[in-house]
């Protein structure tokens, strides 16, 4: 079995199980125990999974990868989804922008576009969006986040529902496989809830790895967003709500649009 795939079964076999030991993964794929632990250890350090002595379990749902970290996770993934994102911003919308390596990867591949209007709470953003003329960039304010840019707080929620827009774009640290959209930050959901309810078409970027996540705060469900965009096809408890809910799905890269 290629090594990709026998990192995915895996972390199913985590997620399934919430934990599972070196000698199972031993048995179960026939390799040695230096093997396995090397996958370990390498999902360990891509926070797929947490290492323990003899085994593994779900990664922590209270702290997020680091933002420099993230920043390089699946990145040319993270780029796909973003232009196919961005292909749906007409010139002349207004949208909102949220804190997010995705987000920010949205924000550069507006840059061909006209006439934007954007609200962000994010600084990376702003500063992507300033570089075009044509654009009216508004910071929302609040606290600034020293690790990734970020603007929370009170004064961010009473300024983000000034405004009723077009687009709200959206990341995600985790979509439960009941349809939960999960988040590390108290403080950020609730500004991601202001941006739902401030939206007239909420469109969600995920890459494949944010399926079956675990965070520890609950932002809201699935059903509250108009459009996914991912790399892969979710699993089938996940794209049955999604079929249910009527939410336009697009996998990039593989010619797949689900309405």
């Amino acid at each position: 079995m290629k090594q990709s795939k026998r990192h995915q079964e895996i972390i199913d076999i985590v997620k399934t199980q919430g934990y599972v030991s070196t000698d199972d993964l031993v048995e179960r794929f026939n390799v040695s125990p230096q093997t396995i632990r090397r996958d370990l250890n390498e999902l360990a350090a891509e926070n797929k999974i947490r290492r323990h002595h003899g085994g593994a379990t779900i990664p922590s749902s209270s702290v997020n990868t680091s933002y420099n970290t993230r920043k390089v996770m699946q990145l040319v993934e993270k780029d796909r989804i973003a232009e196919a994102m961005a292909e749906h911003i007409p010139d002349g919308a207004t949208l909102f922008i949220d804190i997010g390596t995705t987000p920010e990867a949205v924000a550069r591949a507006l840059l061909n576009h006209n006439d934007l209007r954007i609200v962000t709470n994010n600084l990376n953003v702003a500063s992507v969006l300033t570089g075009k003329d044509d654009f009216r960039v508004i910071l929302a304010g609040g606290e600034v986040r020293n690790r990734d840019g970020g603007i929370v707080g009170e004064a961010t929620l009473d300024f983000i529902s000034q405004f009723r827009l077009d687009f709200g774009i959206m990341g995600i640290s985790g979509i439960d496989l009941d349809g939960s959209l999960l988040d590390f930050d108290y403080h950020e959901v609730r500004v991601k809830q202001a941006i739902i309810e401030n939206s007239r078409c909420v469109m969600l970027g995920a890459d494949h790895t944010k399926f079956g996540r675990n965070a520890m705060v609950n932002l809201g469900d699935i059903s509250q967003i108009d459009m996914l965009f991912t790399d892969e096809h979710p699993p089938e408890a996940l794209l049955k709500l999604i079929t249910e809910h009527e939410i336009h799905m697009e996998v990039v890269g593989q010619d797949n649009t689900l309405d």
